[in-house]
């Protein structure tokens, strides 16, 4: 829930490395003006003294707790926020908005990174893709990896580019070309470049982004990726619990992940559908409920291999381990069916409009689906998958096991009335 907003609106200002020399007149009158400042402590610096008199405070850590308590603690003064660039962009301006709600707030955008580092690379923002690993694990840039991608990765310090490249020499990317580009917009900007598989360069300025022309080896041991659900059962790591590339595409298809969506993955095995519900969208969650221990830490494994490291894992058995999880938007049960509790657990967390996805090999589990088939209705297919194998001299067809899957969407309350 979010707090009560200050009397007075909270101005944020977007700094960039060119500092207080870089601001609209806006942006220096309501810095000029404000009683608190507020930023982290290389931003605060670059304000001068005279023009900018306000009682400075640096952000503690962690600071999305604070965002409330130091607006509550100033209220009725004017506070300033500053922000690295666009605060709007990957900056305190969401944790601003979610916190204190966007009516006490006055954002002051300056440009970003990515505008400068696009205005200098010649590349189109919109066909640039962006990542982020400020707070993050440099693993979420495996998932932006494809043959002729324009990736920016946000740097979080001057050890970044040498952990991206030892990332993309991992993921079979080292051809790719890295360029550095440092302390953007300002007048110690400076930029080098060299092949991730030949990179030797010291690390450099901590205000950094990294820009990536993809380059695939093809040479590179491991499968191509796709960008649509279906990757090679040889992307993962597993003892058998996987459910096959064919069949995780059908899978995938009837839960139709939307951007921002939580999915919960009961009975994880290997992680493969909830990894490829995330690779989707960046903005998509899923949390993967398993009960062997060694399994969960595969797909832990999995997870930061595919680029998803935000996958969350649950280490025990539904439908107890559900107990506290957040609502989910779809699930998915690909085991442990006939646990019982499991079915009208995983239904009843469901809201109206949730997706429910059901896998099973058995004749019991699918008796249960097919009893709750005739209960809520949906779709009951049986999914058949033959390969070409070699039959001596000859070939044939190697039916794999058929998999039955009930697929449903739960009513809206309109319709259940």
């Amino acid at each position: 829930m979010s707090s009560a907003p200050p009397p007075l609106p909270v101005s944020v200002v977007g700094l960039g490395a060119d500092g207080w020399a870089g601001l609209t007149a806006a942006a220096r009158s309501a810095l000029a003006g404000a009683e608190v400042l507020i930023g982290g402590p290389r931003q605060l610096d670059l304000l001068p003294p005279a023009e900018c008199p306000g009682e400075r405070v640096a952000w503690p850590s962690p600071l999305r707790p604070a965002v409330p308590r130091l607006a509550a603690q100033h209220a009725g003064r004017r506070i300033a926020v500053l922000a690295s660039g666009d605060p709007m962009f990957h900056g305190i301006g969401r944790a601003l908005v979610e916190e204190l709600g966007p009516g006490a707030l006055l954002v002051h955008p300056h440009p970003s990174s990515v505008s400068y580092a696009c205005a200098r690379l010649g590349w189109p923002v919109e066909d640039t893709e962006v990542v982020t690993v400020v707070g993050r694990p440099v693993a979420r840039l495996a998932a932006a990896l494809y043959e002729g991608r324009r990736v920016l990765v946000l740097s979080a310090g001057a050890h970044s580019p040498a952990e991206i490249a030892a990332l993309l020499r991992d993921r079979g990317f080292g051809p790719s070309r890295m360029r550095v580009l440092e302390q953007l917009g300002s007048a110690r900007e400076d930029a080098y470049e060299g092949l991730a598989q030949d990179w030797d360069h010291p690390p450099g300025d901590p205000l950094n982004v990294v820009a990536v022309d993809c380059r695939r080896d093809p040479a590179a041991a491991g499968p191509r990726l796709g960008a649509t659900p279906g990757l090679p059962d040889s992307a993962y790591d597993h003892d058998g619990q996987l459910t096959k590339r064919r069949v995780r595409a059908a899978t995938l298809c009837a839960l139709a992940p939307a951007p921002g969506e939580l999915l919960w993955d009961i009975g994880g095995g290997s992680g493969s559908i909830g990894i490829e519900w995330m690779r989707t969208h960046p903005s998509c969650r899923a949390v993967a409920v398993e009960r062997q221990a060694e399994r969960a830490a595969r797909i832990t494994r999995n997870a930061t291999a595919l680029g998803v490291p935000g996958l969350r894992v649950v280490t025990g058995a539904a439908p107890a381990a559900l107990a506290g999880l957040p609502a989910p938007d779809a699930v998915f049960i690909g085991g442990g069916l006939t646990a019982p509790g499991l079915l009208d657990a995983a239904w009843a967390a469901l809201g109206p409009g949730g997706r429910l996805v059901v896998n099973t090999v058995t004749l019991e589990s699918e008796a249960v689906l097919a009893d709750r088939y005739r209960r809520h209705g949906g779709e009951l297919v049986k999914l058949s998958v033959a390969q070409a194998v070699p039959v001596g001299a000859f070939t044939g067809w190697r039916q794999a096991m058929p998999v039955t899957q009930w697929s449903v969407t739960k009513e809206t309350e309109m319709d259940q009335r």
